[in-house]
């Protein structure tokens, strides 16, 4: 093994736990993966659990061809979901799924989850979308995926959970973080009758642009 996948595979074992441990997952839900090289990435296997990942309970798949040609272990049946991110983004390094409990209840509604909140949301929830329902593991998942891919870095998949992808697995963790407190301050604020303050979108558009914190993203329309 490369020392570059054998490094991916203690960061991934390392994000599962802290999912598990931050109660961004639970039981066996959810997949993780992080791309090797341009065309291969490495997904956990089905039926793990992402809080105890062994070094085994991974598959590297391909990005192209064949959705069965994969290395190691049976890999999560949402292979389509991840290679299509991979595919349509080549900067993305990393791609978390999960069913966190705030995030899949706003996924399972209508609500929105403003961006203008905090300085972490205008960042990492610039532009959220979702995606209709489709069953988990289908080619028609992977479909509609591919079709918000380059859209935003947060997709919300009805009825199912949430698709978090970024450059790399430290930066697709924040921000799976930073949806689940805004998805819970969304609900808090409802059922507490507060109202929370948003910031006018020319301010967000501002510190994006000019504070430095990150750098501003390109989205297609």
């Amino acid at each position: 093994m490369s020392s570059k996948r054998h490094e991916l595979k203690r960061q991934l074992q390392e994000t599962g736990k802290y999912m598990m441990d931050n109660g961004l997952a639970w039981g066996n839900s959810g997949n993780i993966s992080a791309r090797t090289e341009e065309n291969t990435f490495l997904i956990t296997a089905s039926g793990t659990y992402l809080g105890d990942l062994g070094e085994e309970d991974f598959s590297e798949c391909s990005v192209y061809g064949d959705l069965k040609a994969t290395i190691g272990k049976k890999p999560s049946k949402e292979v389509p979901m991840h290679r299509a991110i991979y595919e349509s983004r080549p900067e993305i390094g990393a791609v978390l799924h999960a069913s966190p409990i705030y995030s899949t209840i706003i996924a399972c509604s209508t609500a929105e989850v403003p961006s203008g909140w905090f300085v972490e949301s205008m960042y990492y929830l610039e532009r959220i979308e979702r995606v209709p329902y489709a069953h988990p593991g289908s080619i028609e998942l992977g479909d509609r995926v591919r079709e918000n891919a380059k859209k935003t870095n947060i997709l919300l998949l009805e009825n199912h959970g949430v698709l978090v992808y970024d450059t790399t697995l430290k930066e697709a963790k924040m921000a799976l973080q930073t949806l689940e407190t805004a998805c819970q301050m969304v609900l808090l604020s409802r059922n507490t009758g507060m109202t929370l303050h948003t910031l006018p979108e020319k301010t967000v558009s501002d510190f994006l642009l000019n504070s430095g914190y990150k750098e501003r993203r390109k989205w297609e329309k």
